[in-house]
């Protein structure tokens, strides 16, 4: 069991502390099955749905009302489960994080009739979601999209491209971010949420990563979905992206932590063990050195993530900022981290199958989904000129 003694920092609340201790006794016993890649990534992930849904982790996902926890997303319980998920499993944490993400703009803006049609259903895990704003030219640059939506009476119809799609191809359904041209750039964006088994919605290419999970291209071809599937007003779907990624930025940040902190274990674990010129590797002063350096990071990163999680939870509009902080400084620092353990277990490091092989490959992707690092500290700079 990693160390929990940051528990008893004053960002958490007893119900924190509660339920990571209680995740940490459920994941240990549950999910050593997930600790490495499956043979069949698309079957685990529908089985983890169900698996974390019976256990009651998705009702952390959607507001009380819909069947969740909690009268709003609480951000800091989010990131409590995204660390601990990810310690023990990259795929149950994307699982978690997918369910999250994907209804995360229907919480905060859908009308009552999207969010009964599909939290309960995200929650129980028989809705599968995903996030559609990535597209072939338009990555951390958002505005950029060239997928359209026109009203055509009662319905919108959508042409365009998205890729690098989490849950493509096992998807029940899409939130889609398209033009509808209401104003330039940005204030012409707006939300909709497409079903999978929608007439036009094409699965164009599934694409294979380093840490597997399931991805895809998708295609609009004269996809034609009723009105009331766009969520909240037309020309806000930028700003519902951006506030949709302030609350799940901190979490990127805290699924990096739990792979950090899976990797300190794993070095001390091999410090401890191995013998070099007659004493345990923990001896050396190099090692201890990067062990130092290594626990600084996770430190570091815990504080900024449950200082912008916090910070949330208390009634702040947006966490731009912070959340931008969190998730780059958590990021890189856990690439660090599982670099050094690479490091510390040589040959070994780079052999397949071994837990910091896998970490190595889980890392890499959260530097740049939901925004890349570079972008990351644009933000961080655009919101430091605006405050002085």
């Amino acid at each position: 069991m990693s160390d929990h003694s940051f528990l008893t920092w004053p960002f958490f609340e007893d119900k924190h502390r509660a339920l990571a201790l209680e995740l940490e006794d459920w994941a240990g016993t549950e999910l050593a099955e997930y600790s490495s890649a499956p043979a069949n990534v698309d079957l685990a992930c529908r089985k983890l749905v169900l698996k974390l849904a019976k256990a009651g982790w998705l009702d952390y996902c959607v507001t009380k009302k819909y069947g969740g926890i909690n009268s709003s997303l609480d951000v800091r319980s989010l990131c409590l489960i995204r660390e601990t998920l990810a310690r023990y499993s990259g795929l149950a944490d994307f699982v978690f994080a997918m369910q999250g993400l994907g209804s995360g703009t229907i919480s905060l803006f859908g009308s009552a009739e999207l969010k009964q049609k599909y939290l309960p259903d995200v929650r129980s895990g028989k809705k599968i979601a995903a996030f559609a704003l990535t597209e072939p030219e338009a990555g951390s640059d958002a505005a950029a999209i060239t997928t359209t939506a026109e009203q055509d009476d009662a319905s919108f119809v959508l042409n365009g491209e998205k890729t690098l799609i989490s849950n493509g191809g096992i998807a029940d359904y899409y939130t889609v971010f398209a033009k509808t041209g209401e104003a330039p750039g940005t204030h012409g964006i707006s939300a909709f949420v497409v079903d999978a088994d929608t007439a036009g919605l094409e699965i164009s290419e599934r694409i294979e990563v380093i840490a597997p999970h399931p991805l895809a291209r998708i295609r609009f071809n004269q996809c034609r979905i009723p009105i009331t599937q766009q969520i909240g007003v037309g020309g806000d779907g930028f700003k519902m992206a951006m506030a949709t990624l302030d609350i799940f930025r901190s979490t990127v940040g805290a699924a990096a932590l739990g792979f950090a902190r899976h990797a300190l274990d794993e070095a001390l674990n091999r410090t401890k063990s191995r013998q070099m010129f007659g004493a345990p590797m923990s001896r050396l002063q190099l090692i201890q050195a990067k062990l130092g350096e290594m626990s600084l990071d996770i430190d570091a990163s815990s504080l900024l993530i449950y200082r912008a999680a916090w910070t949330k939870d208390n009634g702040a509009e947006r966490i731009t900022k912070e959340a931008a902080m969190a998730k780059l400084f958590a990021t890189e620092a856990a690439q660090r981290v599982i670099d050094e353990a690479v490091q510390i277990f040589g040959g070994s490091g780079v052999v397949s199958g071994f837990a910091v092989e896998q970490l190595y490959r889980e890392i890499r992707a959260l530097r740049i989904y939901e925004g890349a690092s570079e972008v990351q500290k644009l933000i961080i700079a655009s919101q430091t000129l605006k405050e002085n």
